[in-house]
């Protein structure tokens, strides 16, 4: 049995087999995915779902679903599941013996005497998904009838039954082409046998998104059918099904699904599950290398590039990736910070008072995870790391400077520019204006790092101009921030007043490298921590005590965003909840973090299948919430297994 597999009971409950979704990425920020059993429950699931180039590189749905159907002595047996308001039809997970998910995602499906195995590759590199069908036991003649869905159109948005769409389909090599609407380019279809299609073009009438219905979004769909494939296989026959928005070679699809499969890596263990899940976050896009923030909907930005890279590096060549992924990112550094967004398409950049300080925290775990010297990265990166200090320090930015206590303050009343980045029509749900302390935090540790890469760089200008700034950091970070009645930390303070509400932000001041409080004072943050916002899945991000605490995130967009940071779980905070505590109670802690990495073993069979989701519900039994693979999530947890391996060194 593979290390990831279900039961052919769990997976004729449709509650259980609907809960979970697979992903497959070509590298380049499309994907496939569906649920175990084909039926799509998000306006993000799709076999074929590609960048555009023309669309501004946004990810648009081509290929919805493929029903197929198996016809033996005049009698069809389909093996789709869609579903309609209020039934299912067909009903195809019935058939459905046996799934595994080892180099490609492969379903078994048995009616009467016929066993048929199939097999999905999204290609990297390529705008390409092929799927291979076997018919492993048959014992008469048997016909495979294909029928795509076609959507064309954004991942946000939904099909309609119009009269628009062009419903001819051209003959081409091994198929047919479809262009439903002039815009588009081609989506082709073809197989590696020799098949018929027949034309007959019809609307699949409202289909049913439960994930969207649930989320407060319009949930139906049009889906327009060209036709089917029918294609005649013999036991022990093959045939790959290919679509693209490039042509291909049919006579060549077999052996390039063979030569595909053969060079996808192993997921028979945890650990090797993890790096294959981080992997699919590299994308190369526009000439760049990016980490996508996460699958379906999350774009790459430089936020989540800084804090997933550490994490996601450790999933191949650790050195290469730092290099691209890093070299790609500075395109986008702009007077003295770095913008929100990745993206060429993007005309009035935004900026955030954390990202450009995780740049100095990224670059420390660059250190620590290869042979990388502080001379040498101040010699690459050094004029970056400045022009950003300076950016602060010359207080050139009215809504993040530094004050003339030495920490930063920030204006967050118009717009989050923090991680709790959530937005309502009348601003941040969750403000945290002025003096913020992870912002700060990171500001103490991206100075003190500096000063360290400076001093071996002998850069005794640099040295005269911040060597005194550590010190009044640290201390102003006491008074401002240092709850004595609570002992804990406030997540923010103004001018009169300190936030008393128990977050996991105050965590961060206890990880890095370089903290402004003392080791009495950081395990006196932990102990809070562990109390109020450890569970299972990572760290809540609210205390359960607080009266404007949120332990589920369901219903409309403003009700989950605003659950999203007031009690949601976030794991990726476990990567620095780890390293914290090893840093404070070394090998005796080790146990304890096995225990807590352990509890993600379980996870990768539920939701996104080998992924971590983007949240958890705040209360038991910590309900995974939003998209099914999110890229900070994936790296700390990766980030807190090498932290483990290295403890002891």
């Amino acid at each position: 049995m593979s290390y990831l597999s279900f039961k052919k009971d769990q997976l004729i409950n449709l509650e259980y087999s609907l809960g979970r979704e697979f992903l497959g990425t070509n590298r380049g920020g499309g994907y496939c995915s569906s649920t175990l059993v084909f039926c799509n429950t998000r306006k993000y699931h799709g076999l074929l779902v590609v960048p555009i180039e023309k669309f501004r590189g946004k990810n648009y749905v081509m290929l919805s679903s493929l029903d197929e159907t198996i016809v033996q002595h005049g009698r069809d047996f389909n093996f789709g599941v869609h579903k309609y308001e209020g039934t299912y039809e067909p009903r195809g997970h019935k058939y459905i013996v046996d799934i595994s998910y080892e180099k490609a995602f492969t379903v078994t499906y048995q009616v009467g005497g016929v066993l048929l195995k199939k097999e999905i590759l999204m290609l990297h590199n390529a705008p390409q998904v092929l799927i291979r069908y076997t018919l492993l036991e048959a014992h008469s003649a048997t016909k495979l009838r294909l029928n795509p869905l076609l959507a064309f159109r954004d991942i946000h948005s939904l099909s309609k039954a119009n009269p628009v769409a062009n419903t001819k389909v051209e003959a081409v090599n091994a198929g047919v082409r479809a262009k439903l609407y002039p815009e588009f380019p081609y989506l082709y279809m073809q197989l590696s046998k020799e098949a018929n299609f027949v034309c007959s073009p019809y609307w699949n009438y409202n289909v049913f998104y439960t994930k969207e219905k649930e989320r407060g979004y319009d949930y139906q769909e049009d889906l327009l059918s060209l036709g089917a494939f029918e294609v005649n296989l013999k036991k022990g026959e093959s045939v790959v099904f290919s679509a693209s928005i490039e042509e291909t070679d049919g006579k060549d699809l077999d052996k390039q699904f063979a030569k595909y499969l053969k060079e996808r890596s192993e997921r028979n263990s945890f650990e090797e599950v993890l790096q294959y899940s981080a992997s699919q976050f590299i994308i190369n896009k526009a000439g760049e290398t990016r980490i996508k923030g996460g699958y379906h909907w999350f774009d790459s930005n430089t936020r989540d590039t800084f804090l997933a890279l550490p994490g996601i590096a450790l999933s191949g060549k650790t050195d290469k990736i730092f290099e691209e992924v890093l070299s790609s990112s500075l395109k986008y550094f702009y007077d003295g910070l770095f913008a929100r967004d990745i993206s060429t398409h993007v005309v009035n950049p935004l900026f955030d008072a954390d990202t450009s300080l995780w740049f100095f925290w990224t670059l420390q775990q660059y250190e620590k995870e290869t042979k990388k010297t502080k001379k040498q990265l101040w010699k690459e990166y050094g004029e970056t790391l400045k022009a950003i200090l300076n950016t602060f320090r010359s207080r050139k930015r009215k809504d993040m400077r530094m004050d003339e206590n030495g920490l930063l303050w920030t204006d967050d009343l118009s717009r989050a520019i923090t991680w709790f980045d959530a937005e309502s029509n009348y601003g941040p749900i969750v403000p945290r204006n002025g003096y913020v302390v992870e912002i700060n935090a990171l500001w103490y540790n991206a100075i003190c790092y500096a000063l360290a890469m400076a001093t071996d760089s002998k850069d005794k200008e640099f040295l005269t101009e911040w060597s005194t700034l550590p010190e009044t950091i640290s201390e102003s970070f006491k008074q401002v921030f240092w709850i004595e009645s609570e002992k804990y930390l406030a997540d923010y303070a103004n001018r009169t007043n300190q936030n008393t509400d128990v977050r996991p932000n105050q965590l961060i001041a206890c990880a890095l490298d370089y903290s402004p409080i003392s080791e009495k004072r950081q395990r006196k943050v932990l102990a809070i921590i562990t109390q109020e916002l450890l569970t299972p899945r990572g760290l809540r991000t609210l205390s359960p005590e607080n009266p404007r605490y949120e332990g589920e995130s369901v219903g409309p967009v403003y009700v989950r965003d605003k659950a999203t940071f007031n009690g949601s779980v976030h794991p990726w905070l476990l990567g620095f909840y780890i390293e914290a505590n090893l840093k404070l109670y070394g090998n005796s802690f080790v146990p304890d973090a096995e225990a807590i990495l352990a509890d993600f073993e379980e996870e990768l069979n539920d939701h996104g299948v080998s992924c971590i989701s983007a949240i958890y519900d705040g209360n038991p039994p910590f309900q995974s919430r939003g998209c099914i693979s999110r890229a900070k999530n994936v790296a700390e947890i990766l980030r807190a297994q090498w932290l483990l391996k290295n403890s002891n060194k």
